[in-house]
């Protein structure tokens, strides 16, 4: 499993050592608000984390937690993924899906995390395009998006909520 740094960040693949620093941040309100509005249990997190740690075996690629190389804390995450989302038009290519705590967004972290996991799929997976999926009232994320080379194709709806889906051609 690949471990990847950055200027600021250490991101390696999601253990079971995360699962406190998840809690807490799935269960933060600003965090969750245009993914689960209502938060998710432990139980959830837990069931996400053992989804994260066995993409890592299934398929060779996933979530890595993304940590401050300095000091340790948690970031967020960054993952390439294959979660077989039941949407349409089907995602059939690599899907990338990023969060950063609150307390670290606005520092340019998730443009970090983001544009290595990119560097990434494109030189180990070497995918034609890779697909992102964001509730339309997540500008932030929207725009880090644009800001790597993002461009909608369709908005459509993914567990009765809309969605736009945006997608970047491996340069």
């Amino acid at each position: 499993m690949t471990v990847l740094t950055t200027a600021r960040l250490t991101l390696a693949p999601m253990t079971e050592a995360e699962w406190p620093e998840l809690c807490a941040l799935w269960s933060d309100p600003e965090f969750v608000r245009h993914i689960f509005p209502a938060g998710l249990s432990s139980e959830d997190v837990w069931t996400r984390l053992l989804r994260d740690v066995g993409h890592w075996a299934a398929v060779g690629y996933g979530n890595w937690a993304m940590r401050l190389t300095a000091t340790g804390e948690y970031v967020g995450s960054v993952g390439v993924l294959d979660y077989r989302r039941v949407v349409d038009p089907p995602i059939d290519v690599p899907e990338l899906g990023w969060g950063v705590a609150p307390r670290f967004q606005g520092q340019g972290l998730a443009g970090e995390g983001v544009r290595a996991a990119l560097d990434w799929c494109d030189g180990v997976l070497k995918a034609p395009r890779t697909v992102c999926m964001i509730s339309p009232e997540n500008g932030p994320s929207r725009a880090l998006a644009e800001r790597v080379g993002y461009a909608e194709y369709v908005r459509t709806t993914y567990r009765g909520e809309p969605v736009i889906l945006l997608e970047r051609p491996r340069p």
